[in-house]
């Protein structure tokens, strides 16, 4: 007994062989072309202070403070070349504890992330939440021991006190992150390092550092950027010879006269080195983040 197999026919004027492409509702489409709008709209909202700043800072100061706003206007760069002359030595301390910082973090996270990964330590989940639990603590509980300590030992208002408490305030991320990196690299290349008579070190330098390179660029990146904006401890701790660019930027806020424009100046000044770092590792940065997103 033979049975029929009941075939679609192609729609008409369709080639013969081909399936005709599936068309999306239309409702779809319009749900999708909705929210599109609407994702410009508040990505748009987010960045318009940032515009805002920009258009301020070349502003006058009484363009800046009028009100309605001024829309129309002859840019200057006054405002910037008043902030480039008197930022330097804030712009050089955040550099320094910046960068020194973030060089130790990598240099004291590296290992540890290996040891807390690849090669585990015993009871690796309460070494890991003593980590993390020293970002439970508010900083304003810390700062007044943190102050004696710095009075007694006679360092305050020195760049390398910032320096050792950034690299305390980063480390605990540092470890965090680059522990899922490395537990990401399959045990095999370990295994292939190891019949080679690679050592510990030459395998970690070798091998391991270039395969998790992006992580590591994407650890130091939000590093740089959590050291460069940090306020609390540098308003607390320095006075004159360490103040660092935050710092700088509340300064330019006086009692006396109008300081909008320049106050704008400033703060773009002080987001550049942050944006060029970003722009110039985002890829590393991207992939270093989505690492350890897949398992």
């Amino acid at each position: 007994m033979s049975s029929a197999t009941a075939t679609t026919a192609p729609p008409a004027g369709a080639p013969a062989g081909r399936v005709a492409p599936r068309r999306e509702p239309r409702r779809g489409r319009v749900t999708g072309g909705l929210l599109t709008t609407l994702t410009w709209i508040l990505s748009l909202g987010f960045f318009f202070p940032v515009l805002w700043m920009a258009m301020t800072a070349f502003k006058q100061e009484s363009e800046a403070s009028s009100s309605p706003p001024t829309w129309f206007f002859t840019p200057t760069l006054d405002q910037f070349r008043a902030v480039v002359g008197e930022s330097g030595t804030y712009v050089a301390n955040s550099a320094i504890a910046t960068g020194v910082s973030t060089v130790l973090v990598l240099l004291l996270g590296i290992p540890a992330a290996y040891a807390l990964s690849i090669r585990p330590v015993e009871k690796v989940s309460d070494v890991l939440f003593f980590f993390i639990s020293t970002k439970m603590l508010p900083v304003v509980a810390v700062i007044v021991p943190i102050y004696v300590i710095a009075g007694q030992l006679k360092v305050l208002d020195n760049v390398w006190t910032l320096v050792v408490l950034y690299t305390a305030m980063n480390l605990p991320i540092a470890v965090w992150m680059m522990r899922s990196f490395f537990q990401e690299i399959p045990a095999e290349v370990l295994e292939a390092a190891a019949m080679d008579g690679a050592g510990l070190m030459k395998t970690l330098r070798s091998v391991l550092i270039p395969m998790v390179a992006p992580g590591i660029a994407a650890t130091a990146l939000i590093c740089v950027i959590f050291a460069w904006n940090e306020f609390f401890f540098a308003l607390n701790l320095t006075a004159s010879q360490a103040a660092t660019v935050p710092i700088f930027l509340v300064s330019t806020m006086t009692s006396e006269g109008l300081f909008l424009a320049r106050l704008c100046a400033a703060a773009l000044l002080a987001s550049l080195p942050v944006i060029l770092a970003g722009w110039i590792a985002q890829k590393q940065l991207v992939r270093g983040l989505s690492m350890g997103a897949i398992k």
